[in-house]
């Protein structure tokens, strides 16, 4: 990646949005930041206009000319703000969330415009794509509707999404090979096929609407043992403590349910997920060289007894 990458792209996505804004008047008569102020007042309950001015990082005296305009228009009214007496509340008139409600019609007819030109199978990716950027230029932490972490059960195709996010995960992070993929292949069609609800279970960690996590709890060889399996953080949503609160599931579950133990098996190379166990009260069993998915690794099981720790 490049500055001349970037450049390239923006060149050209500004291509594609400014034909389809001129050719279809998408902001007449307003121009692009007025159709930007439009859209936030109409789309926010209350605001005032230091809220404005943050949220859309304008300049205070083109806001002020902004504003005053759609006043003498009979777009906006003014008021104390409920929020800041010293502050001034925001809001549409009829006519305001008319101008708005029309934007946003051409809005939505210029986005399915753009989008009919796109097969139905690429539009998954084309909509991942643009989440990956938003996350990487520094979204991640406020993308719209993000709120808190999640964990649910699986939806239909997160037990796939589990087996193509490993592989290509610990592919891209440590080089292993499809012999990994195969493996988690493997333990997920077991669960699949027959698995026992009342004592196993798979947690998806959810943020912004999409999976960033998951783990596993099902039952050992061993009597009154659990085994936790495939806990995975998507790269972009760590530092969030969603491995903790998958973790955390876990033991919960596994003590709820009446198991004794608590049982996992992972490699030294997985050092944040190693920190995670000892958090939570893991102790190292065993461990042994072995030569696994296209790496020379040092494999560890790690167990904790559920009834000899108050976690």
């Amino acid at each position: 990646m490049t500055v001349q990458d970037i450049r390239a792209f923006n060149r050209f996505y500004t291509n594609v949005i400014g034909a389809l804004d001129y050719g279809r008047h998408l902001y007449a008569p307003y121009t692009l930041t007025e159709a930007r102020v439009l859209y936030e007042l109409a789309h926010s309950a209350d605001t005032d206009a230091a809220d404005l001015r943050a949220d859309l990082a304008l300049d205070a005296g083109y806001l002020s000319r902004i504003l005053n305009k759609f006043e003498e228009a009979g777009l906006i009214e003014r008021a104390p703000s409920r929020k800041d007496p010293r502050r001034r509340r925001v809001s549409l008139t009829a006519d305001g969330r008319s101008a708005a409600g029309l934007l946003d019609e051409r809005a939505r007819e210029t986005v399915d415009s753009l989008l009919g030109a796109v097969a139905p199978g690429e539009r998954p990716r084309l909509a991942e794509a643009m989440r990956a950027i938003r996350t990487i230029l520094g979204d991640a932490h406020t993308p719209d509707g993000a709120g808190e972490v999640v964990l649910r059960e699986p939806h239909p195709g997160d037990l796939g999404w589990i087996v193509q996010r490993n592989a290509a995960l610990y592919a891209a992070e440590y080089g292993w090979n499809t012999d990994y993929e195969g493996l988690v292949a493997r333990i997920i069609a077991d669960y699949a096929e027959d698995h026992d609800p009342h004592l196993e279970r798979v947690w998806i960690a959810e943020w912004a609407g999409r999976p960033m996590g998951c783990v596993m709890c099902v039952r050992d060889d061993a009597p009154g043992t659990a085994r936790l399996r495939l806990l995975l953080v998507e790269p972009e949503a760590r530092g969030l403590g969603i491995g903790d609160r998958l973790v955390t599931a876990v033991i919960g579950f596994a003590r709820g349910v009446g198991y004794r133990d608590l049982v996992l098996w992972t490699n030294d190379v997985l050092a944040a997920a190693r920190r995670i166990y000892q958090r939570h009260g893991f102790v190292l069993a065993a461990e042994r060289p072995h030569r696994s998915f296209g790496k020379d690794l040092v494999g560890q099981d790690w167990r904790l007894d559920l009834h000899g720790t108050g976690r």
